[in-house]
């Protein structure tokens, strides 16, 4: 069953039967908002490039981070699937994928953070029906959606964060909007969640 995370709720990995889970993938979906007018039809849908970011930290230093250009971490435990320049069709599948082998985390890492990020420069107020979702990839079970809230003038989203805590993790939306084309853009603002 699918939790709908709101800003800043917090829920535990821990499956229902006790056991942690060992493998999650956080999704990111979006499509381009649809023009209107005459002139919209002759044009056709503008292309924005939302860009999914994995952020690794110990003790708020940024540890390592995967995203379009370094496509795995370097102990291997984090993988992006791959860059989607256009978004999806707004049918609710991921268009861009971050696996997390939660088993293989390096002991340090105590936070994992997921970014989105406009690398084109559009603002969220032309992205529609823009998602996150943490699955349980042994499984398939969808566990937590966050809806990235529509409109705006920001080009970012600090969307979520791993943490680790006693004896295993859990998932916070952070949901905070941002200004950035890059993950580095967005440190600074990325630090007050830590």
């Amino acid at each position: 069953m699918s939790v709908n995370l709101t800003k800043g709720q917090q829920i535990s990995l821990s499956k229902s039967d006790g056991s942690t889970l060992s493998s999650v993938r956080m999704g990111l979906g979006w499509k381009a908002v649809q023009r209107k007018g005459f002139f919209a039809k002759l044009a056709g849908t503008r292309e924005i490039d939302l860009d999914a970011a994995a952020l690794l930290f110990t003790g708020g230093q940024l540890a390592d981070v995967v995203f379009f250009q370094h496509l795995t971490s370097d102990d291997g435990s984090v993988r992006h699937l791959g860059d989607n320049l256009t978004g999806g069709d707004g049918a609710g599948g991921d268009d861009e994928v971050v696996l997390v082998d939660l088993g293989r985390v390096p002991g340090h890492v105590d936070q994992i953070v997921f970014t989105v990020n406009s690398f084109t420069g559009q603002t969220f107020a032309e992205v529609e029906d823009a998602f996150c979702r943490l699955v349980d990839e042994n499984t398939g079970q969808e566990l937590a959606r966050y809806t990235l809230s529509g409109g705006g003038t920001y080009t970012a989203q600090i969307m979520a964060k791993l943490y680790r805590t006693g004896g295993g993790w859990q998932l916070k939306a952070i949901g905070e909007p941002a200004a950035g084309r890059t993950f580095q853009d967005l440190l600074p603002a990325v630090a007050a969640h830590l």
